[in-house]
């Protein structure tokens, strides 16, 4: 093995860290029913994911299509969000830190591959960990989202390795563990966080067919000795 890629969120930090935000919360700050805020907001994944559009921008068209718009409901959503990724990247990271610092030292390549919206590629880019990316692919600039085998491989090109090279480790949120395995990465999933997470929001369950690691440090159990 020569490199490994790792999702961001439930992988490398969680969003369920500190004071968790989600549509439902958005949608009693708005003072909108949950599932319409929920099936509108659903709407605009796609743009907010491959960057046609901000969260603010799409927290705004969400409000106007359900005739609910106003300045001051979309600031306490955007601040909402805000304290939740701040939580997130301001949790203890240390394990996540300590596992890329060792790869870095034992001369693996280290890649990021991540769904995000614009809001959290600015807090990936600030994080503690992301100085520690040889190459990091982030959706909303890439502007295609796992499992699109297209983003795997543009990280594998960034980091100039092949896939048979390379473990993925992840969450198994979107897909991605099939996507890793199916262009010839060694997927692990990572199931450290999975006590955090909660319904309706836990990203992906516990899959057969994959390898799983419960500690960082078994990761290196995969690697070359």
């Amino acid at each position: 093995m020569q490199a490994v890629i790792f999702d961001m969120f439930e992988t490398l930090a969680s969003l369920f860290e500190g004071s968790s935000y989600f549509s439902e919360d958005m949608a009693k700050d708005a003072g909108i029913p949950e599932k319409e805020f929920k099936e509108a907001w659903h709407k605009t994944e796609e743009g907010r994911s491959t960057g046609k559009y901000t969260v603010g921008e799409a927290v705004s068209i969400v409000l106007n299509e359900l005739g609910a718009f106003s300045g001051e409901v979309k600031d306490v959503i955007l601040r909402g969000r805000q304290r939740n990724l701040e939580d997130t990247f301001s949790a203890d990271l240390s394990g996540s830190v300590s596992m890329l610092k060792r790869l870095k030292e034992e001369g693996y390549k280290i890649g990021l591959i991540s769904n995000c919206y614009s809001d959290e590629r600015d807090m990936i880019k600030k994080s503690v960990m992301f100085p520690f990316f040889d190459a990091a692919v982030l959706s909303y600039e890439a502007g295609m989202c796992k499992p699109d085998e297209r983003i795997f491989r543009m990280c594998l090109q960034k980091l100039d390795v092949s896939a048979d090279k390379c473990l993925y480790v992840g969450d198994g949120g979107s897909k991605e563990l099939f996507a890793a395995r199916d262009i010839g990465m060694k997927p692990l999933q990572c199931l450290y966080y999975h006590h955090l997470a909660y319904e309706p929001h836990i990203p992906c369950g516990k899959l057969d067919g994959f390898d799983h690691i419960y500690d960082r440090s078994e990761l290196f159990s995969y690697l070359d000795p």
